[in-house]
């Protein structure tokens, strides 16, 4: 994608508010398929008797979700407009595959949350918008779809974005943040180009807006976090660098860092990526730094800015996401993954399970698949670790099962704010 920026964005709804098509159209009016694509997507539209194209198609490659009409996992799409780049997830609509959705908008710097102009907000709806609060997705757009269906009545937008700011308010999200656009997917509404049926709307296309909000996250404006991926020696000329990359903040030549958990004090002495040294690196840049002292550094420790460094805790509470087919119970022994280090953990107490239906947290026995709630753990290693509400990429982690390796939960340092309200006491199933 050249030298333009990168935004990364998901899209959410429920199962038939229309996200296929809407990828779909995005990826055809940008000309971002190849022509055989769209050749192979007119004739099965015409096969299906329809007098436009099926844009979806160029979405839903696997049979399992043609057969289905769901998406059943996240798919990641790649185009470009001559302003950006783009890499969007595509996120199941499905209340099963709630995780999923967990999964693609844990990047995301914007997210997509489609509903059906004749239904409004639906329950998938406001589970979808509880976790995109959860994990503090920093800009939305709420994408009014099938206006098309409603005489493209103003009135209709005028409700439904009225009663999702009601929603948004109530689960932390601020006004400023939401932008609400009336769109027609299949005949092409306010996505690429603007609507001659829709004259009382005079905000921005979807890709006008995609194209011109800042992709200058928080974590550029963040303390310095960098975990260290790997150490390069040349004994030959006396060189050790550090490799990996920038996760929050910026680092130059002459800043004074920490490396974690140990507490040592060093300088940096240069910033070199393999076209040669820079004058300063970002978030997401990855890099090599050269430190003044010769001190220890392996993999797994974080280097991070000395005057404002993360705490070093082997106790906290969390958030999970449970991922997996069997239930999280206090006690497990699990490996969680932080960084680039990987530790034993031990599951202490559930405190917390939040009903994305209700909002309302309750007392849990356990942690089902899909399940947001709230926990305690105690590592074997001190980890360096910031609240995910502060630093998005160093207050995030993993846990892992030991024997196979799969992934069992997505984990937020620190309680989200949805899961600090007062509990019920009925214990959850």
């Amino acid at each position: 994608m050249g030298g333009k920026d990168l935004l990364r964005f998901a899209t959410a709804g429920s199962v038939d508010d229309g996200k296929s098509t809407l990828v779909g159209r995005l990826l055809y009016d940008t000309k971002s398929v190849l022509a055989d694509q769209i050749e192979a997507v007119h004739r099965a539209s015409v096969d299906k008797g329809l007098s436009t194209p099926d844009l979806s198609l160029l979405v839903d490659g696997l049979r399992a979700e043609r057969e289905q009409g769901i998406t059943i996992d996240v798919a990641y799409r790649y185009f470009s407009t001559p302003v950006r780049g783009f890499v969007l997830a595509d996120t199941p609509g499905h209340v099963q595959y709630t995780r999923n959705t967990v999964t693609g908008a844990s990047t995301a710097e914007l997210a997509v949350l489609l509903v059906d102009a004749r239904h409004g907000i639906v329950e998938q709806t406001r589970r979808h918008a509880a976790v995109l609060a959860l994990l503090r997705v920093p800009r939305l757009v709420l994408a009014i779809n099938k206006i098309d269906l409603v005489d493209y009545d103003e009135a209709a937008l005028t409700a439904i974005a009225k009663e999702f700011a009601g929603l948004a308010a109530s689960l932390g999200i601020a006004e400023d943040a939401v932008l609400t656009v009336p769109v027609s997917a299949l005949l092409g509404d306010n996505v690429v180009e603007p609507s001659m049926h829709t004259p009382w709307y005079e905000g921005p296309t979807l890709l006008a807006h995609l194209e011109s909000v800042p992709v200058t996250g928080p974590e550029v404006a963040a303390p310095f976090r960098m975990p260290v991926q790997y150490v390069i020696r040349d004994a030959g000329r006396d060189y050790r660098g550090y490799a990996g990359q920038v996760a929050a903040g910026t680092v130059k030549p002459g800043d004074e860092i920490v490396v974690l958990p140990a507490g040592l004090h060093t300088t940096v002495a240069a910033v070199e990526t393999a076209d040669g040294p820079l004058a300063a690196a970002d978030a997401g840049r990855s890099i090599t730094v050269l430190l003044r002292d010769d001190i220890d550094v392996s993999r797994g420790d974080v280097l991070a800015a000395a005057a404002d460094r993360p705490r070093v805790r082997d106790e906290f509470d969390a958030t999970l996401c449970w991922l997996a087919e069997t239930p999280l119970r206090p006690g497990a022994r699990l490996l969680l993954k932080h960084g680039t280090r990987t530790t034993p953990a031990v599951v202490g107490a559930l405190t917390g399970l939040l009903d994305t239906d209700t909002f309302e947290v309750r007392m849990p026995q356990q942690l089902e698949i899909n399940d947001i709630g709230r926990v305690s753990l105690r590592t074997a290693d001190p980890l360096p670790l910031d609240d995910y509400g502060d630093i998005r990429a160093t207050g995030s982690f993993l846990l892992i099962d030991p024997p196979t390796g799969n992934t069992l939960a997505a984990g937020l340092v620190g309680t989200a704010p949805l899961l600090d309200r007062e509990q019920a006491h009925t214990p959850g199933p």
